[in-house]
């Protein structure tokens, strides 16, 4: 992981499930942490051990990491903003504060996971096709290839 930004992505992966732990542990106890919630406890906790290996997955720059963690995410997040949020908004009802604040936070668990993923694709075409300024002057340059091994070929020396 060359990129600040990549680093950023994955800290910012560990805040949130540092954050979801703390929800998670609150909500086996039957408490919410300052009106977050755990949606469904189960699943909070299958999702925890499986951000651990995607976290792993994107530290290595594997795709299958960062399409893993979107698609847990977007399970388990966008389930929650589909089921609470889309009703509300068709019915004109306003939501509860405890209901948006969950939203906020299932919305910023979708875009991590939507920028890890992109992410990881903008590196993948970094690594196909890779430039580099420093070196390319000299390995891409066709012209100063032929002017050299024309030179070479005028070299006449004697080998005795």
């Amino acid at each position: 992981m060359k990129s600040l930004s990549s680093w950023l992505l994955v800290m910012f992966m560990a805040m949130f499930w540092i954050f979801r732990i703390v929800v998670a542990f609150q909500a086996q106890y039957e408490q919410d942490f300052g009106g977050f919630i755990a949606f469904n406890l189960t699943i909070e906790v299958i999702l925890l051990f499986l951000v651990i290996v995607c976290m792993a997955l994107v530290l290595r720059r594997n795709i299958f990491g960062g399409i893993i963690y979107l698609g847990a995410y977007g399970y388990y997040f966008g389930g929650y903003i589909l089921k609470n949020c889309l009703p509300s908004l068709f019915e004109g009802e306003t939501l509860s504060m405890s209901v948006l604040q969950n939203t906020m936070v299932s919305a910023i668990g979708l875009l991590i996971a939507l920028f890890v993923f992109f992410d990881l694709l903008i590196a993948r075409v970094r690594r196909r096709d890779p430039k580099d300024k420093k070196t390319d002057w000299y390995f891409q340059n066709e012209k100063y290839d032929r002017k050299y091994d024309e030179r070479a070929d005028k070299n006449e020396y004697r080998n005795y």
